[in-house]
């Protein structure tokens, strides 16, 4: 029935123009040609193609029967498998590209990320000849086919290991080996025209201005291509070095689209360093902020410094501070992020930046430049609240490392606006650690200077001799500032001769004493006896509950404690006070080696003091 009505309606169409075909022809040709291909007639629906009588309504109408066609050629164990790609390649020589072309990328729509895989494994070359076959005209078609194409590829999950991209589980590597080889005939494209272009103005001759917004166009599209394909696949998966991985499709992938941006006319270092090279106006319908995404950027940066893709591609005249100074606004939108893939480029990116430069020699003066304290601020949250603990410790040595390569005023000014800023007590306590550092190289032999000594390390040490609230100050909650705080005065107290006073400590004493150890003490006191009526209320409680299990709920200063059982509570209580203890035995033995120095000191008998 169905192949009776195609012969029909094709036998009905061969009288008429190509321009006269009715609705109802084209209808009827859909259905029937579609029912036979489904219903096995794929022979004779060939030879209906291949006639040279009915060249015309395949022209005009073919392109319809390309659904059933995909299907056969997905599966690829059907019996007729041959006669239905001699049909598919026929089409595509024969019917109108414009047609095939949102034929195609209908076809190309799916959810299921095999079906994905296999789609655009089949279709990336046929979409490839059919926009070759549009000539000049193909630029805006390329920009569709291309953004169609990464909307796909967006919906395949990325490779989390090296196994994984080695057995390629989700398709990605092929599916991005096939669209290298699709966009390639493109690319050559734009480099010739951009070659020819540079030996027109080298000539001083001028292209026809059609031909020359056509190119422009090309390059535009392209251009959008690489900056979407950074942003996503790129960014999102983790590149194997070569000694890792020696065969990796995603590095190779990244590899290529570097080369496109070189075969558009743009400079890699020019895109690097885009922060801080100002751009010249560049011919196109794209505004900077999309021309230029500032996450394509940041991935290209990494891809670069990290990876060394097109390293060769980049001047040896760029110091290493000024690579980090463009590579910081790149680190700051990576760390700004809360996804792993992203916070682990934009680690290893900064870790990579600052290894080249020398330490102690960043100046003060890159503090006033916003990502240089940004940048901190988004480490502090990768090092105390991202779930992955890798990339905490990472964060922390990528930390000190960053403090390494400050110079002595830049390492002041920067605890400075730590201490400021922060609200974690973790932190500043490694703060107040690095200070203790600073101190003691100044302090030894012929290290002397004028920040971590005297009159400008007094700022600093009352920054640090303070408690947020006082004596009400949680004293668990900052366990880890105070801690570092005592560790910082015993040190001081023990390592600087008043008669010398190097530090400025002994002049500054009845201050800390007022401001920091006296509400310590106290502090200390208030807790221990709370904590040591709730250790009671606790133990009463069980004795109380007969059940061996129970579960009590205690509020510690207002606050609820998870709820556990009394054992665990128990425990809990003992380990906080055993923490009063220990600061109160600190803060015993700083008064004890003040009063003993100063009756020492006073004897004209200064020693050295060991706590």
């Amino acid at each position: 029935m169905a192949l009776e009505q195609l012969s029909d309606v094709v036998q009905r169409c061969q009288a008429l123009p190509d321009d006269s075909y009715s609705s109802e022809d084209h209808d009827v040709f859909t259905v029937a040609g579609r029912s036979c291909i489904e219903e096995g007639h794929s022979p004779q629906v060939l030879s209906i193609v291949l006639d040279e009588k009915n060249q015309s309504v395949v022209r005009s109408m073919g392109w319809n029967l390309l659904p059933p066609l995909v299907q056969v050629l997905l599966r690829k164990d059907d019996k007729h498998l041959p006669q239905c790609l001699a049909i598919f390649n026929h089409l595509l020589e024969t019917c109108g590209p414009k047609e095939l072309l949102i034929g195609l990328l209908e076809l190309l729509e799916h959810d299921d990320a095999d079906r994905i895989a296999e789609s655009l494994h089949l279709l990336l070359n046929p979409l490839q000849k059919v926009l070759l076959r549009l000539g000049g005209r193909k630029a805006s078609s390329l920009g569709m086919t291309l953004s169609s194409v990464l909307d796909q590829l967006a919906k395949l999950p990325v490779p989390d290991t090296k196994e994984q991209e080695e057995d390629d589980v989700f398709s990605l590597g092929r599916c991005c080996a096939d669209l290298a080889r699709f966009v390639g005939p493109f690319a050559q494209e734009a480099r010739l025209n951009q070659s020819s272009a540079n030996q027109l103005r080298n000539s001083h001759k001028t292209a026809g201005e059609q031909e020359e917004g056509a190119e422009d166009e090309l390059r535009t599209e392209l251009l959008k291509f690489c900056m979407k394909t950074l942003s996503h696949p790129l960014l999102d998966v983790q590149i194997w070095d070569p000694d890792t991985l020696p065969l990796s499709p995603l590095r190779t992938f990244a590899a290529e689209i570097l080369d496109i941006l070189g075969a558009v006319g743009e400079s890699l270092p020019g895109l690097v360093f885009h922060p801080l090279l100002k751009k010249k106006e560049v011919p196109g319908f794209l505004e900077e902020e999309v021309r230029y995404p500032k996450n394509s950027l940041a991935c290209l940066a990494h891809l670069v410094f990290v990876h060394h893709l097109a390293a060769d591609t980049f001047p040896s005249v760029f110091s290493p501070v000024f690579c980090l100074r463009c590579n910081m606004e790149h680190i700051s939108i990576l760390l700004s992020r809360t996804e792993t893939s992203r916070l682990q480029k934009g680690l290893e990116l900064y870790e990579k930046s600052l290894v080249r430069v020398e330490d102690g020699s960043l100046p003060a003066d890159l503090l006033e430049i916003k990502t240089f304290l940004t940048v901190p601020q988004n480490l502090v949250k990768v090092m105390t609240i991202c779930p992955k603990h890798d990339l905490r410790t990472k964060g922390l040595k990528v930390f000190q490392l960053s403090i390494d390569k400050f110079n002595t005023e830049a390492k002041y000014r920067f605890f400075q606006y730590m201490l400021r800023t922060s609200s974690h007590s973790g932190v500043e306590g490694y703060i107040i650690k690095n200070i203790k550092n600073q101190i003691d190289a100044a302090l030894q032999p012929g290290n002397g200077n004028i920040w971590f000594e005297g009159v400008h390390l007094l700022p600093l040490l009352r920054k640090v001799f303070s408690l947020p609230d006082g004596p009400e100050t949680d004293l668990l909650q900052y366990l880890d500032r105070v801690m570092e705080s005592l560790n910082l005065l015993r040190y001081l107290v023990i390592r600087d001769k008043i008669t010398e006073n190097q530090t400025g400590v002994w002049t500054e004493l009845y201050k800390i004493e007022d401001t920091f150890m006296k509400p310590l003490r106290v502090g200390v006191n208030m807790s221990r006896a709370h904590y040591e009526r709730e250790l009671q209320d606790t133990r009463e409680k069980k004795k109380k509950n007969t059940k061996e299990d129970s579960v009590l709920s205690v509020s510690v200063g207002g606050e609820k404690l998870p709820k556990m059982t009394s054992e665990s509570q128990i425990q809990a209580l003992h380990s906080a006070l055993h923490t009063f203890d220990m600061i109160e035995s600190v803060l015993v033995r700083i008064e004890e080696l003040v009063e003993v120095k100063d009756g020492l000191e006073t004897a004209g008998e200064p020693q050295l003091l060991r706590a």
